[in-house]
């Protein structure tokens, strides 16, 4: 697999050239959200057994690090479609799988710094998230999900505006719905079955509870696995096809 470092270092050096700029692009919204729900809801509600601001904080992490790793698809639409770049890559001697783990990987790296953020910002907000592996893993099998989602998607769309009515349609919306702000139980069963059918549901269960310090609920982490493997196999196809 020594093919993917290239395509892995190349989104570093993006990322190092821009830093601090990503990370404050990044702390702004979570940072709206923390003062609009956690100081206007937090002292008056209560969410699952938690104060709505423990219970908000998880959320706002998945719903960040999924963000931040699907935004991979930006720098490959720029690749592809602005710098005409990416037509090199794919006629290097590298396998499609090669690429697709190289700009996983990145986009994991991405979204694990989004999440890092919030995490930070929590501790300035009074909430104290124990450092814990099974949350740093719920984590980065979320933003390795939304990863491997954005590689296909870049893939397949024919321009970069194509790509931004995914964002639009799908990320957006899964953003809000998927339990990040709200407990899913307060929702009507028709509602609650259609929100189970999207990742993030599965994945933000997964962060809340290795978070608040509960196992990991075992359907959850089965149907997540499902969709990384899904979406890997379909991002390879969909590099395979665009060198052929």
């Amino acid at each position: 697999m020594t093919g993917a470092w290239p395509f892995f270092v190349r989104e570093m050096i993006l990322i190092r050239r821009r830093f601090w700029k990503m990370l404050l692009s990044m702390a702004v919204s979570p940072l709206l959200f923390m003062i609009a729900f956690g100081w206007g809801l937090g002292g008056r509600m209560r969410m699952e057994g938690s104060d709505y601001l423990t219970f908000l904080v998880p959320g706002l992490m998945a719903m960040t690090s999924m963000t931040r790793a699907f935004a991979i698809s930006s720098e490959i639409n720029i690749a592809r479609f602005y710098w005409h770049i990416f037509e090199e890559f794919q006629a290097a001697p590298v396998s499609a799988l090669e690429i697709v783990l190289g700009e996983c990987l990145a986009g994991c790296v991405r979204g694990l710094m989004g999440a890092a953020v919030v995490y930070v910002l929590a501790l300035a907000f009074g909430v104290r998230i124990p450092p814990d592996p099974a949350l740093l893993a719920a984590l980065a099998l979320n933003t390795f999900i939304f990863a491997t989602l954005a590689v296909g998607t870049s893939m397949t769309v024919r321009s970069h505006a194509d790509q931004a009515l995914l964002t639009n349609f799908i990320i957006t919306p899964m953003a809000f719905l998927s339990g990040t702000f709200f407990s899913l139980a307060k929702l009507p069963a028709w509602a609650a079955a259609v929100i189970n059918l999207v990742p993030l549901t599965h994945t933000t269960r997964l962060i809340r509870a290795a978070a608040l310090g509960q196992p990991w609920p075992l359907s959850a982490l089965i149907v997540s696995l499902a969709f990384a493997g899904v979406f890997f196999f379909l991002s390879v196809k969909a590099v395979r096809l665009a060198q052929d």
